[in-house]
């Protein structure tokens, strides 16, 4: 388990942009097997909070999938994993890695081609997609959303936003994953939009136990842990080796089965 560090606020973080701009390297950072570091033996992970199962606080601590395959790569590296809680936006647009913030992103984040072009993807490491989540009564289907002018629920910068927008939905946007669920539960909003595993994960809470994912809305989508753009290509080996050897020697299973129960064939 991980202590969280807070974010930066934009002062800090602005200040830092231009002192890095000005001197190309991060102060007391080191390079162990090749992976570049911001901060001398530890490996610096960015997230954001919460987002169950993958990265969220228990007792003080932040613990999940992303943050156990993360653990991974800090033994293969021989440091200890650091958990900062950033704001999403910022890890998709690479600013935590420009502002020296963190050496690695482990966020549930899909990769696509717009973020992409910002950071640099690890292989796929967990097979998602979204669906629809709404009370049970009355039971919805996704195309009566549109139609009726149901409000949607969505967080803010992700693809679950990119895709209820594409669609001309009328929509509310949160800052997380919980303020967001919050908003289902108080009848903020009538539907929301999310990735499959973490539905699923809310659904197993019997406070949750009105609710259900509703029929008709099944995306495909890859997730990938992200470094700086160009510039950490020994990290992103490192990440794809642990991922490849998780797999293999039966890590990742414990891994999955310990947060979502049985993995499927296809998980991953």
């Amino acid at each position: 388990m991980h202590p969280i560090a807070p974010s930066r606020p934009p002062a800090v973080l602005a200040v830092a942009a231009l002192f890095l701009a000005a001197c190309g390297t991060v102060a007391g950072g080191e390079t162990v097997q090749g992976a570049r570091l911001v901060a001398k033996g530890l490996l610096t992970t960015c997230t954001h909070l919460p987002y169950a199962p993958f990265q969220f606080e228990r007792r003080g601590a932040v613990v999940g999938f992303d943050v156990d395959l993360m653990d991974l790569v800090a033994r293969r590296l021989r440091l200890r994993q650091k958990v900062i809680d950033t704001d999403f936006t910022a890890i998709t647009s690479g600013q935590v890695f420009t502002t020296g913030e963190c050496d690695v992103a482990a966020a549930g984040m899909t990769i696509n081609r717009r973020r992409a072009g910002q950071v640099d993807f690890s292989r796929p490491y967990f097979n998602s997609g979204l669906v629809l989540m709404a009370r049970r009564q009355p039971r919805l289907r996704s195309e009566d959303i549109g139609a009726d002018g149901l409000r949607v629920g969505v967080v803010v910068g992700t693809t679950a936003q990119e895709y209820a927008r594409a669609r001309g939905w009328t929509l509310k946007a949160y800052e997380n994953s919980v303020t967001e669920l919050g908003a289902l539960r108080t009848g903020q909003v009538d539907v929301l939009v999310q990735d499959d595993p973490v539905v699923r994960y809310w659904l197993t809470d019997q406070d949750n136990a009105d609710f259900a994912i509703v029929a008709g809305l099944r995306t495909r989508e890859r997730y990938g842990f992200a470094v700086r753009k160009a510039r950490n290509p020994g990290l992103l080996r490192m990440i794809d080796q642990v991922i490849t050897q998780s797999r293999s020697d039966g890590a990742y299973r414990r891994i999955y089965e310990k947060w979502m129960g049985p993995m499927p064939p296809d998980a991953g």
